[in-house]
């Protein structure tokens, strides 16, 4: 089972909540960070780190010799990752979507596969547990190759936790894309409330089974209840705004670590999902 833990704005408690819930199972169980710009969770988790692995995205080179400035290249590239100024043919790798696109077009075949580091891909383990997460390369504008990377690990025989970025964007459809059920955290403000909406959208256009976790759940409005019920979306759990909670974040703590009721709370989180998928 993939479960990918997502929510509409950064600050919600994605992380606290993908890293509690992958401690709680603890065996059989990976958690897989991709919000590689950021990644996070390896503050809490605190995994002994065993290996290290480059990742290349592929970008185009040009044989100058053989382009005849046909621009079919440029006309295909949607990001501009290629033009021609003049008499002179451009790449710009950074904008590059590894798409391939300009090399299949190519008649003269002058359209050659190149590559670059765009991060790592670190693996390692925490009392059994497989922890895996990407680092995106400071100045690198484009993370979902690296993330389909990170990705590549996830285990048929685990229980896969995705921690995934933020926001509704490509790097999060890169993430929740062909995972079992999409696990929503939100706060109950206007803005946890608009940036959900937005989430869920995108969660019905990929067609996959959904539920909410509302952190700091007794702060706010009723909004965020109201919009659930209204679709049908189950909440699933909720977190209270507790001093306890927020002084363990601070520590880099786990909940679930210090306290045996959030534990089996978070176990009760993972058997509603499992049920949900399987009825």
């Amino acid at each position: 089972m993939i479960i990918s833990v997502a929510s509409g704005k950064g600050g919600t408690g994605k992380t606290t909540v993908a890293t509690n819930l992958a401690y709680s199972l603890n065996t059989n169980v990976q958690i897989l960070d991709c919000d590689v710009e950021e990644p996070n969770a390896h503050l809490f988790l605190k995994p002994k780190m065993e290996n290290s692995i480059p990742v290349l995205a592929t970008v185009p080179a040009v044989d100058k010799e053989k382009c005849t400035l046909c621009r079919k290249c440029v006309e295909i590239c949607r990001f501009n990752a290629i033009t021609i100024v003049g008499e002179t043919i451009l790449t710009f790798p950074q904008l590059c979507h590894d798409c391939g696109g300009c090399i299949e077009i190519c008649p003269e075949n002058a359209v050659m596969k190149s590559s670059r580091e765009i991060g790592i891909v670190e693996k390692g383990t925490k009392n059994g547990m497989e922890f895996i997460h990407g680092l995106l390369r400071i100045g690198e504008a484009m993370s979902p190759p690296l993330i389909r990377q990170v990705r590549k690990n996830s285990s048929k025989d685990k229980i896969t936790i995705i921690d995934a970025p933020p926001g509704t964007s490509c790097p999060v459809i890169a993430a929740m894309k062909d995972t079992d059920f999409v696990l929503m955290v939100t706060e109950p403000t206007p803005f946890g409330l608009h940036d959900l909406i937005l989430a869920v959208e995108a969660v019905n256009e990929l067609g996959i089974p959904k539920g909410l976790v509302i952190n700091r759940s007794d702060v706010g409005d009723n909004g965020v209840k109201d919009y659930a019920r209204q679709n049908n979306i189950p909440i699933l759990m909720e977190i209270p705004f507790d001093r306890t909670i927020a002084e363990l974040y601070s520590r880099g703590e786990l909940l679930a670590e210090h306290s045996p009721d959030w534990k089996n709370a978070f176990l009760s989180l993972y058997q509603k999902i499992d049920d949900l998928i399987t009825h």
